[in-house]
C-alpha cells in the first residue's frame, strides 16, 4: 500500500515538473532565433494539415497545354513538365514529407527511448542484449538497408520511413541510456521505491523528467535528418512516384534545370528552411536547458533594484575579552545574499548578518536547517550557487573586502588563506584519483613546492590527523577508506597550506558519535596549533559547547543573538535561542536547562 504522504509528495513533484516545463517554454520564447524557427515550423505543420484545402488545383492533373508554364495568376509557382500545378503539388508534398519524417521520428523515439529507459533502469541481461542490437544497427549502412527493403517490399514511403526510424533509434537509445544510468541510483529514486511506488510510476514521474529535455533536443536533430534522407531517396527515384513529396519535386526540377530552373527553387527552399529551422530550434533548446552563464549575467545586470534590508535588533552578550588584543581576521558587516528570479527580482535569503572572527577564535554559526548558515559561509568563500550573489554589506578579510574582489583574486585566497571543510566527505573526494594525488596537487599549486616535498608534507599531515597507516591511505582511492577517514583526509587537505581562516560546514554531520568526538578534538587541536580563526557551521549545541569560543544564532537568514558561548548558554535572551535549548533532548527525553554550563553537554547535544 502506498503511503499517502509519499503519494502527495509525488503529485507535488509532478506539479513542479509541469511548472518547470512552462518555465522552459517561457525562457525559450525569449530567444529571437527560437521564436523565428518555431514560428516557421508551426507554419509548415499548418500547411501540412490544411494544405490540400488551400491547393488551387488537383496535384496530379496533367495538362499538355500548360507544360513548363510560366508563373501566372492561375499557376503562381508555374507548372512542371507534365503541366501539373507546382503550388498544389508543393502543398500536398508538404503533407507527405512531414508525415514521412514524423513517422521515422516517432518510430525512432519509441524504440530508442523505451529501450534506453528499460536498459538504463533495470540493466542486467536486457542491457547487454540491447547494447548489442544498437551496435548492430549502427554498423548497418542505412542506404543499403533501404534499397534492400524497397526491392523486397516495394516503393512505399511509409515502409521506408518506418525502417529508417528503426535505424535512427540508437541516437535516442544511447542518450536515454546514459542519462538514466546516471540517476537510477540517486537517493530520490531509492526513496520512491521505499515509499511503495511501482517501477512504471517511478519511470514516468521521476526518470522521464530527467531525459525529456535532452530527448527533445535530439528529436529536433533526428527530424531534420529524416527529412533530408527521405528527400534524398525520392530525389534518386527510389520512392513511391505516385505520391508528391519534396524529394520527387526536386527530382523533377533537376531533370528540367536548364529549361525551368525555378522548379528546383521551391522544394529546395522547403527542405532547406525546414532543416535549418529544426537545427536552430535544437540549439536554442540546448542553450535554454544549459542555462548559459551569459544569460544569467545579463539577467543580473537587468535585475530590479535590490530591496532595502532593514536592520533588526540583535541580542549581544558582549565580547570575549580573551580576544581583545587579537588580530581581527574576518569582519562581516550587514551582509545580504540574494538570488535572481525569472521576473528580474531578487529574493534575499541572508539579511543584515554581521560577525567578527579573531585569530585563534572559533566562531560558531548555529540554527535550524535553512536558517542561512551555509549561505553565509559560502559568501565568505564567494562560492554561492548559480544565481546567488552578495547584494549588500561587506566581507573584510585581512583588510580586503572580499565582496568586491574578482574571481581571479579569490582564487589566490581560497586554499591558501581561507580553507573549507565540507559536510559530506565522500562526495567531495574524486573517485577517479587517489587520496594522495588530491592532497598533493593543491599544495603544489598554492605553495609552489615539488611533488616529492608535497608528498612528504601530505604524509605528515595524515599522521597529524590520526590516520594510523598514512602510506596506505595516501595510495588508496576514496572508496577504499571509511567516512571518518575521509573526513580526516579533508581536514588534512584544508590545513595543508596553513590557512589563516578555516570554514567548517557541519564537518561531523555524516559521522557517528565516537568519530564526531575525535574529529572535533582534532579540529580544536589543529586550530590551536596553527592559531587559525575558524567558522564552524552546525545545528548541534553540543558541538558548539565543545569547540566554540563565540556563537551566533541564526534564524530566517538573520543573526538574532550572539556572544561568548558561556554567557549565551547561561543566559539566552532571545525566544528563538531558548526554544533551541528546549529542543535539545537528553537520553532520558527531558530537555537541557538553558543554564547548564557548556562543559556538561556532550557532542551529541545530551547531558554528560
Amino acid at each position: 500500500m502506498i503511503d499517502p504522504l509519499a503519494a502527495d509528495l509525488t503529485e507535488e513533484i509532478h506539479a513542479a515538473a509541469t511548472r518547470s516545463s512552462r518555465s522552459l517554454l517561457r525562457r525559450l520564447l525569449k530567444k529571437p532565433i527560437a521564436v523565428v524557427s518555431l514560428s516557421f515550423l508551426v507554419f509548415i505543420v499548418l500547411l501540412a494539415v490544411f494544405g490540400p484545402l488551400l491547393a488551387p488545383h488537383d496535384p496530379d492533373a496533367a495538362s499538355a497545354v500548360d507544360v513548363l508554364g510560366p508563373l501566372s495568376p492561375a499557376h503562381p509557382f508555374g507548372t512542371d513538365s507534365a503541366g501539373r500545378d507546382v503550388l498544389s503539388r508543393l502543398l500536398y508534398a508538404t503533407r507527405f514529407s512531414i508525415a514521412g519524417a514524423a513517422l521515422a521520428l516517432v518510430v525512432a523515439a519509441i524504440v530508442g527511448v523505451t529501450g534506453g529507459l528499460i536498459a538504463g533502469y533495470y540493466g542486467r541481461w536486457f542491457e547487454g542484449l540491447s547494447s548489442w542490437v544498437v551496435g548492430l544497427l549502427q554498423a548497418l549502412p542505412g542506404i543499403v538497408v533501404l534499397l534492400a527493403a524497397r526491392a523486397v517490399l516495394g516503393p512505399s514511403l511509409w515502409t521506408s520511413m518506418a525502417i529508417f526510424g528503426v535505424l535512427l533509434s540508437p541516437a535516442f537509445y544511447r542518450l536515454v541510456y546514459s542519462t538514466v544510468s546516471a540517476v537510477r541510483d540517486e537517493l530520490y529514486v531509492d526513496a520512491a521505491r521505499v515509499s511503495g511506488l511501482t517501477d512504471a510510476r517511478i519511470i514516468s514521474r521521476h526518470i522521464l523528467t530527467v531525459v525529456r529535455g535532452p530527448a527533445l533536443v535530439q528529436a529536433s536533430f533526428v527530424a531534420g535528418i529524416a527529412i533530408s534522407i527521405q528527400a534524398g531517396l525520392e530525389f534518386l527515384g527510389l520512392g513511391d512516384l505516385s505520391i508528391p513529396t519534396w524529394g520527387s519535386m526536386l527530382n523533377e526540377g533537376f531533370s528540367n534545370i536548364y529549361t525551368d530552373p525555378t522548379l528546383m527553387l521551391w522544394p529546395s527552399l522547403a527542405i532547406g528552411l525546414t532543416c535549418v529551422s529544426l537545427v536552430l530550434l535544437a540549439n536554442a533548446l540546448r542553450d535554454t536547458l544549459e542555462q548559459s552563464g551569459r544569460t544569467r549575467r545579463r539577467r543580473r545586470r537587468t535585475a530590479a533594484a535590490v530591496p532595502v534590508i532593514e536592520r533588526q535588533p540583535v541580542v549581544v552578550h558582549g565580547a570575549d575579552h580573551r580576544f581583545d588584543e587579537a588580530e581581527v581576521l574576518l569582519s562581516v558587516d550587514s551582509l545580504a545574499v540574494g538570488y535572481a528570479q525569472e521576473d528580474g527580482s531578487v529574493t534575499t535569503v541572508v539579511e543584515d548578518v554581521s560577525l567578527t572572527v579573531h585569530r585563534g577564535e572559533v566562531h560558531g554559526l548555529i540554527g535550524e536547517s535553512g536558517s542561512g548558515k551555509t549561505q553565509t559561509a559560502w559568501s565568505v568563500l564567494r562560492l554561492l550557487p548559480d544565481g546567488g550573489r552578495i547584494v549588500g554589506g561587506s566581507i573584510t578579510f585581512e583588510g580586503q573586502d572580499l565582496a568586491t574582489r574578482s574571481e581571479a583574486q579569490m582564487r589566490g585566497l581560497r586554499g591558501l588563506k581561507i580553507a573549507y571543510i565540507p559536510q559530506e566527505p565522500m562526495s567531495n573526494l574524486d573517485a577517479s584519483f587517489t587520496v594522495g594525488s588530491q592532497l598533493v596537487e593543491p599544495m603544489r599549486a598554492n605553495l609552489k613546492i615539488s611533488r616529492a616535498e608535497a608528498k612528504k608534507r601530505a604524509l605528515e599531515l595524515l599522521r597529524r590527523v590520526g590516520i594510523p597507516n598514512p602510506e596506505r591511505t595516501f595510495n588508496a582511492y576514496p572508496h577504499q577508506i571509511s567516512g571518518g577517514m575521509a573526513q580526516r583526509v579533508l581536514i588534512a587537505g584544508a590545513v595543508s597550506c596553513d590557512p589563516d581562516l578555516l570554514i567548517a560546514d557541519e564537518p561531523t554531520t555524516a559521522l557517528d558519535v565516537t568519530v564526531q568526538a575525535d574529529v572535533l578534538d582534532l579540529l580544536r587541536s589543529l586550530q590551536s596549533e596553527l592559531h587559525m580563526g575558524m567558522i564552524l557551521v552546525t545545528h548541534n549545541f553540543g558541538v558548539v559547547a565543545d569547540i566554540c569560543d563565540t556563537v551566533s544564532v541564526m534564524r530566517s537568514g538573520r543573526i538574532v543573538e550572539t556572544g561568548p558561548v558561556r554567557d549565551l548558554f547561561a543566559r539566552p535572551e532571545h525566544p528563538y535561542t531558548r526554544s533551541l535549548f528546549d529542543a535539545v533532548l537528553e537520553e532520558t527525553g527531558t530537555s537541557v536547562d538553558a543554564a547548564t554550563p557548556p562543559e556538561t553537554v556532550d557532542t551529541n547535544g545530551a547531558l554528560r
